[in-house]
């Protein structure tokens, strides 16, 4: 874990790129306590080590399904699946699991140093109990995403490609059909992988979602009234509200989901779970 340093920081955007009901701007100047934040996204040796520590059980394994992007199933598996209403893309895939993320036919072998993912919010709570830690707020994330800096686009700056290289894994080609994986991917990444920030964070941006502690599309003044722990004592129950979601992930496209941006928002239900999210932690000094 990385230490980040309590103080006075800037976080949301005034560029105006963003949806407006995603309440990105106009920034503001928030104050936080000392924390320390995983450099790492939970991976998958990490989960395992968890679930055999406590025989926990996931939601998606409970359910018996979950939701898997259609780039990685075959027609026989679309037609036995359910599309969702509005995002023909995502599919509800019977047996898709933190250990199958792309449902029964899939594994994580290989994987294991890569994010876990078909985790919901619940299980992301689960877990940070366990390891004696919790979720970030919006604003802890957004504050360690920039590394020091003062940007509010990517962690290293305002350019997505430097010298022509990619800093981050996120969809290339023509959304959502057609993946040419330039950045060398076209699902997760290994969770440490390409160059950290400046306060030795890796992939900040882009391959999975990072679940937050608080709820979704609040005001950003409210992470002047309520800090991590307060959040934290609040929102650690089970349940389906709507949370803050951070980070985009590796479906991200500019033509559609422009929310790989530090300053970027974005939410869902607590039960949802998808092999596009996961979590990193923090823990209170």
């Amino acid at each position: 874990m990385q230490k980040i340093l309590g103080g006075s920081y800037q976080i949301g955007t005034n560029s105006g790129v963003g949806v407006p009901t995603d309440l990105e701007g106009p920034a503001i100047q928030v104050t936080i306590n000392d924390f320390l934040i995983d450099s790492l996204t939970v991976t998958n040796q990490d989960f395992l080590s968890f679930v055999e520590a406590t025989g926990y059980v996931t939601e998606a394994e409970r359910l018996g399904w979950s939701f898997v992007f259609h780039y990685f199933l075959d027609e026989v598996t679309k037609k036995q699946s359910q599309t969702v209403g509005g995002l023909s893309w995502w599919y509800g895939v019977k047996k898709a699991d933190w250990r199958h993320p792309e449902g029964a036919n899939s594994t994580i072998t290989g994987r294991m140093d890569h994010p876990v993912t078909q985790v919901s919010r619940n299980d992301a709570v689960a877990y940070c109990i366990w390891a004696e830690k919790r979720l970030p707020t919006e604003a802890e994330w957004e504050i360690a995403a920039k590394g020091g800096n003062n940007f509010d686009q990517y962690p290293w700056g305002k350019e997505l490609l430097i010298n022509g290289e990619h800093r981050c894994n996120i969809w290339q080609g023509d959304f959502p059909d057609n993946n040419i994986h330039a950045d060398g991917f076209d699902g997760t990444a290994p969770a440490k992988h390409y160059l950290p920030n400046d306060y030795g964070l890796y992939q900040m941006i882009g391959n999975v979602w990072e679940w937050c502690v608080n709820p979704g599309r609040i005001s950003l003044e409210t992470f002047n009234n309520m800090d991590g722990k307060t959040f934290w004592k609040q929102h650690q129950q089970v349940d389906d509200q709507y949370y803050a979601i951070k980070g985009g992930s590796f479906l991200c496209h500019h033509t559609y989901c422009n929310r790989y941006r530090i300053a970027a928002r974005n939410g869902n239900t607590g039960m949802s779970a998808s092999n596009n999210m996961g979590f990193r932690c923090v823990k209170d000094i």
